[in-house]
């Protein structure tokens, strides 16, 4: 089991912020775009994760389940006819002609500023919508799902780290799961064609029981380094993150990965020795440099709160700061729902930025509208 020295990390934190001279995070403005990619020609009407990999020129979008049908105004999506969806594949239930557990387009915008219009997803040779990381065929559709991650990209070759779940019966929200691990997909991105890597027998890379690594990903400038985020929740039902490093050469490797295990920062191949360096996040999040605030920057929902945050260190590994709150999403409905909002995947899309990082545009992800929602964050 992964050692939990939040306590140890803090300390260092409070002995290490005294002397970092970064701008400090504070938000001037916010700027609401709305939810993207409604408008498209494939009869898409929802989708979540919306993790963005920087290609050449251009970037992938990478999304989770995807629905392709209509929507009956007034009616939810999770609950068509009045009956939650539970854990089993829409496709063919009421309005939805059909599910897909995940999905990319290509975005060829360079900048959040008008919201995201120059786009084409990535389909089959029929032009419908199809899975970037299809199902293998001992994973039956109403029992598991591979949901995005983040990723990244080495001249025609991309890296995609996903999720593995099992779908649940019941629970809290008319969608329950329950995550088996993590694993990374390669590709190439003229074909669009991903394979798993293969560890130990298992497509999975790290299991139930260890950070679901791919969270984040952050390639350094030099492209000596990809640090890897992983999230994971501890025995208080507390989410933390914990961070890996492995040379992009090495990337399929398993066995490759070293984890931070100090904050000096001391680095060890054995996973259990890994510390954990910040908590609040779900399972996706984005890490990326911030030229504007002169360090690099974190960006997540802030666990079910509906606040979107940030947090800045001055390495990869931190020192991390105390959230700061970006965005409070407040969830209208037409009518009230027998479940909690949901608001979560918050992440930055820094290839968007403007002025150097100081105007960022962040997404997230409300169950009920279930589209990535677009906001422009202008900081001081």
């Amino acid at each position: 089991m992964i050692r939990c020295q939040f306590e140890v990390y803090e300390a260092w934190v409070s002995v290490c912020c005294s002397r970092l001279d970064p701008k400090t995070l504070r938000v001037e403005a916010i700027r609401d775009l709305g939810p993207q990619f409604v408008d498209n020609p494939h009869e898409m009407i929802g989708q979540d994760g919306a993790y963005s990999i920087c290609l050449n020129g251009e970037t992938l979008w990478f999304f989770g389940d995807t629905l392709i049908g209509h929507r009956v105004p007034g009616e939810s999506l999770w609950y068509p006819g009045g009956h939650p969806v539970g854990p089993y594949d829409m496709s063919g239930k009421g309005s939805i002609k059909h599910m897909i557990n995940n999905t990319g387009l290509v975005l060829r915008d360079k900048t959040g500023r008008h919201g995201l219009k120059s786009y084409r997803y990535i389909c089959d040779d029929r032009g419908n919508i199809r899975p970037l990381i299809p199902l293998l065929a001992d994973e039956h559709r109403d029992e598991i799902r591979i949901w995005c991650l983040d990723g990244c990209r080495f001249e025609d070759m991309v890296y995609l780290y996903f999720t593995k779940v099992s779908m649940l019966e019941s629970g809290l929200f008319p969608v329950n799961f329950e995550v088996l691990g993590s694993g990374l997909a390669v590709g190439n991105k003229k074909l669009w064609q991903f394979e798993r890597v293969v560890y130990d027998g298992s497509s999975l890379l790290w299991k139930q029981n260890e950070p679901r690594f791919g969270a984040a990903v952050l390639v350094d400038p030099k492209e000596e380094w990809i640090y890897v985020y992983g999230v994971h929740q501890d025995a208080a039902k507390v989410q933390r993150c914990y961070l890996a490093r492995v040379r992009p050469n090495q990337i399929e490797n398993r066995e490759k990965y070293t984890y931070l295990s100090s904050p000096e920062p001391r680095w060890s191949p054995h996973i259990s020795e890994a510390v954990s360096i910040m908590h609040g996040m779900p399972t996706e999040m984005s890490v990326s440099f911030n030229p504007y605030l002169g360090c690099y920057l974190a960006v997540h929902s802030l666990d079910l709160t509906g606040k979107i945050v940030g947090r800045t260190a001055p390495e990869p590994w931190g020192p991390w700061s105390e959230p700061v709150v970006f965005h409070t999403v407040i969830a209208h409905r037409e009518k009230p729902l027998p479940y909690p909002p949901l608001i979560y995947a918050g992440k930055e899309h820094p290839e968007l930025s403007e002025a150097g990082g100081k105007i960022i545009y962040v997404t997230y992800v409300e169950f009920e509208e279930y589209f990535p929602h677009l906001i422009e964050v202008s900081l001081t």
